[in-house]
């Protein structure tokens, strides 16, 4: 299996995390509805969400920010076919670092431990896009 083959193992290793967000929101919500600390109709703008419950969302959310770039790249050295290990790498350290951001983000109120967590995707991210650049800069060399 080539590098670039071993890529789509990180991708579809962040798109499993974005699907288990979406169970634990669901799971979450109906549990705050059924402890009566909000009802159905709360989740509509999603203002008054218990903090448990808006962690998930907003967590979820940052799921579609930096994520879809990684997906873009992922996808780009795919199709090329040139991907070193150090791009597959890079990107298990991208989902790890979604998975470490998640958990800071959902589970403690701890903002700067968010944002060094937050550098390590963004670091990681740049390793595969600065890659990317200087493969279609140099003609793949």
């Amino acid at each position: 299996m080539s590098s670039a083959d071993l890529l789509v193992w990180p991708l579809l290793a962040q798109i499993g995390w974005t699907f288990m967000l979406y169970a634990w929101l669901t799971v979450a919500r109906k549990r705050a509805v059924d402890g009566g600390r909000i009802e159905y109709s709360g989740f509509v703008l999603g203002r008054d969400e218990p903090l448990e419950v808006a962690r998930i969302t907003r967590n979820l959310a940052n799921q579609f920010e930096l994520p879809v770039i990684f997906y873009a790249v992922v996808v780009l050295f795919v199709v090329r076919g040139q991907a070193s290990v150090w791009d597959v790498a890079a990107a298990w350290v991208f989902v790890a670092g979604r998975i470490a951001h998640t958990l800071v983000q959902t589970l403690t109120d701890n903002v700067p431990l968010r944002g060094r967590v937050f550098t390590i995707n963004f670091v990681a991210l740049a390793v595969l896009v600065g890659h990317l650049a200087w493969l279609l800069a140099t003609g793949g060399r």
